[in-house]
């Protein structure tokens, strides 16, 4: 399996290759050359494995490069339960008749990144030494708040990397900044930027394709890398627990191989849901794929008219991980989309860039609404989610969680679907306390971070994960905040170059 770029098809490497390098030289994403594919009985064969055979299952089929001892070394390693507090890694929880919660937040940050950021620096190592190369690794992440403390957590003091994580200043949760502010390890730094999630994105984007930086890092025996989802090792171990979920269902009972599921996804980014639509392709039987947004309803836009346009008002909202107005990801998806048309989506995502703006052709939107349905909420209903889901089945979930679950039920009311349904529940109510508590009471509270937290366990019943309760009495480290138009010299000033 080889892999290209949505850029420039000529592009042709190994995985190895696409997960050091992170993201193609001319900007493009990697994906791999071909879809590979799982028949029903194979789904029902995984659904007899740990965790950990699963994903070593489903990555035989695109790292094709590793062999089977490495690729067992980065599974056994990332999913076990020293970094997951379940022993099923991923919990489905059965919310109400048909309809269940893929608990994706049981790793050591509490978040959905877990998932993907505890292999991949497994995978990043291990693909430096199957290349050769000699180099140190720098990560550089953009985060609208999960992803970098999951990336920070996942490479602190591997040896052979460093990881600098950039996060908008305002626009995430003060537990997801506590989080980051007090991370631990010698090779990590974290930054606060004065702008949006998408100003980090851009910055981090630009220096990972200035020639000038990289040919300065090459001096210094350096080379760039990412942990965001342009990393195709950072995307395809959320492709594993789709497929997963889906063999559980037919192993507990819950629907016969080869039924057909609804998955929900809230995202921003559109990574999380391009994973469903790639074990969809792969084989697992999948009716509709639903984009679940906040406010900032650029995606549900796009799929619902074919315009994407980022000239709209970005607004800070209480699901801050959704917060984004240039989701990378939809890259991969249009390629595919299109037949591989690399001219197509340099001349869009030119646009996008020059512009804010692009429109995809008729076929792409017959197919866009072919897959996927879309709808969006706005922070009175995500807080209105939160609490009827409490009331009516005694069931806690963060704001991102909650916005999909509005999405549905929208969804469900305007088609009649009832096909079983699984929402992607991507956080912990802890991570964002302030408004799950506000949303469950019905009132802002003016008590501090972690009496809410206190107070959320009390109504909730469920356990505080030790890795936010610890957090209650360790020093900051990290507290530098800069202009976007300083990052460029902040990574180089860190670096020392």
């Amino acid at each position: 399996m080889y892999y290209n770029s949505t850029r420039n098809s000529g592009v042709k490497v190994s995985s190895a290759e696409a997960i050091t390098q992170g993201i193609s030289a001319e900007g493009g994403l990697f994906v791999p050359e071909s879809i590979p594919t799982l028949t029903l009985d194979e789904i029902k064969l995984i659904g007899g494995m740990s965790y950990a055979d699963r994903a070593a299952y489903v990555f035989s089929k695109y790292l094709t490069d590793f062999t089977e001892a490495e690729i067992r070394y980065c599974t056994d390693n990332a999913y076990s339960t020293k970094n997951f507090e379940t022993e099923s890694i991923a919990e489905l929880a059965h919310l109400f008749d048909g309809t269940y919660m893929l608990e994706l937040w049981h790793g050591p940050t509490c978040a959905f990144k877990d998932m993907a950021l505890q292999i991949l620096p497994y995978f990043l190592t291990t693909s430096a030494k199957k290349i050769n190369l000699d180099k140190k690794i720098v990560i550089l992440v953009a985060t609208s708040g999960d992803t970098g403390k999951a990336a920070l957590e996942g490479f602190k003091d591997v040896e052979g990397t460093s990881i600098m994580v950039f996060y908008p200043e305002d626009g995430v949760s003060s537990m997801q900044k506590r989080q980051m502010k007090t991370q631990e390890g010698s090779n990590v730094g974290v930054c606060a930027i004065k702008g949006n999630f998408d100003d980090c994105q851009n910055g981090v984007k630009a220096i990972f394709t200035d020639s000038e930086v990289k040919a300065a890092l090459e001096s210094k025996g350096m080379m760039f890398s990412s942990a965001n989802s342009i990393n195709w090792g950072r995307l395809v171990p959320q492709v594993v627990y789709y497929i997963s979920a889906y063999a559980e269902l037919v192993k507990d009972g819950e629907i016969a191989l080869g039924d057909k599921i609804n998955i929900v996804v809230p995202t921003g980014n559109f990574g999380n849901i391009l994973a469903a639509y790639y074990a969809k392709h792969m084989g697992v039987p999948v009716n509709k794929l639903i984009c679940a947004s906040n406010i900032n309803n650029v995606l549900t836009d796009f799929i619902n008219t074919g315009v994407y346009d980022r000239n709209r008002q970005f607004y800070a909202t209480v699901s801050p991980s959704m917060d984004i107005l240039i989701s990378s990801n939809l890259e991969r998806l249009l390629y595919l989309m299109t037949g591989r048309d690399d001219a197509r989506i340099r001349e869009w995502f030119g646009k996008l860039a020059s512009e804010g703006r692009y429109e995809v052709t008729d076929d792409v939107k017959a197919k866009l609404t072919e897959e996927f349905s879309a709808g969006f909420c706005d922070d009175v209903q995500t807080k209105a989610a939160i609490r009827d889901i409490y009331e009516k089945y005694g069931y806690t979930c963060d704001t991102h969680t909650a916005v999909a679950v509005k999405v549905y039920n929208d969804y469900k009311a305007a088609t009649g679907d009832t096909t079983k349904t699984v929402i992607a529940s991507t956080a912990s109510p802890y991570k964002f306390s302030a408004a799950v508590l506000e949303a469950l009471e019905g009132k802002v509270s003016d008590i501090d971070e972690y009496d809410k937290v206190d107070r959320i366990a009390e109504l909730s019943k469920l356990d505080i994960p030790a890795a936010l309760a610890d957090l209650r009495n360790k020093p900051e480290r990290f507290c530098d905040v800069i202009a976007k138009s300083e990052q460029k010299g902040y990574v180089l000033g860190k670096l020392g170059i």
